[in-house]
């Protein structure tokens, strides 16, 4: 009787759980004036709001990554786990868009994300590169790369469009769409090209400090606006991607050369190199049509 209640439970809970977040959204998406907060009552509530905010932005990146430290090692249900990470990672894509938390036109982006990780991905791990590698078996391996590690660089993308939502973010004195396309270009293609001719991600990082040295994020987390550097966000969210890294491959999902016999930390180098992701999706982001009238380009 117990199970039969339980799993007469369950649609009504997957239902609810939908609603329960629009409503939240909804709500987070209010912003008129709090004219009664003061002082330090109106930093702690502020700082409350921007976490809670943070944290529903990261809702993809949270179930993906709860998966993938929770799956075993040895799989489950003779499934192994790089298997199962993948249909956990497309169930809970189909339910952010079934549930109405993701646009269609914001998925076409994830995709694209995926592509674009994936793609990375194959060559770093590639036989004559071998920057890291996947050493467990899967049957959704393709060229030696688990289909779910394309995930990984979509969840960031989904993470910078829920906060650019729910943070009204607005950008000021963003470069000219031209100049930052071709600046993520060249960030995308250092990271296979300095296998061959050089790693020129410093010079990269040099024209992108100049890009965007003016340019200034502007966010709500409550009522007002708050601003910061724009690439001080940048570092930030490369900074916890990093932290992120380190876990993952303490968990074994994937390997360094140097984590082979025993884990070490992430070369502190890997920070830069996420920071400059991050501003690839930031530029495929910036794309979209209802994101781009929140953005000036100045004259």
């Amino acid at each position: 009787m117990n199970c039969v209640w339980r799993a007469r439970r369950l649609p009504i809970v997957v239902r609810a759980v939908p609603r329960t977040l629009r409503s939240l959204d909804t709500h987070f998406l209010v912003f008129e004036p709090r004219t009664e907060l003061r002082g330090v009552k109106r930093f702690v509530v502020e700082f409350l709001y921007f976490g809670a905010k943070e944290a529903r932005a990261c809702l993809f990146v949270a179930l993906f990554f709860t998966a993938v430290f929770a799956v075993p090692r040895v799989g489950l249900l003779g499934l192994s786990r790089y298997d199962l990470l993948l249909l956990i990672a497309v169930a809970i894509q189909a339910w952010m868009l079934w549930a109405k938390l993701e646009t269609v036109d914001e998925f076409k982006a994830i995709c694209l994300f995926h592509v674009i990780g994936f793609m990375l991905e194959v060559f770093k791990t590639s036989g004559g590169i071998r920057s890291w590698a996947y050493p467990e078996f899967a049957y959704s391996k393709i060229l030696g790369v688990p289909l779910f590690s394309g995930f990984m660089y979509a969840a960031v993308g989904s993470y910078v469009i829920q906060a650019w939502r729910l943070l009204d973010v607005r950008i000021r004195h963003h470069p000219p769409y031209w100049m930052a396309g071709v600046n993520a270009l060249a960030i995308y293609a250092n990271f296979f090209t300095h296998h061959y001719v050089g790693d020129y991600r410093w010079y990269i990082a040099a024209c992108t400090l100049g890009l965007y040295a003016r340019a200034r994020v502007i966010f709500r987390p409550l009522d007002r606006d708050r601003s910061m550097p724009l690439l001080l966000a940048f570092l930030l969210i490369g900074f916890f991607i990093w932290l992120a890294e380190n876990i993952s491959t303490f968990f074994g999902v994937w390997r360094y050369p140097n984590q082979v016999g025993a884990w070490a930390i992430v070369h502190l180098g890997k920070w830069s190199s996420w920071s400059l992701l991050v501003i690839m999706t930031f530029t495929i982001v910036a794309n979209l049509k209802h994101i781009k009238s929140r953005i000036h380009v100045p004259p």
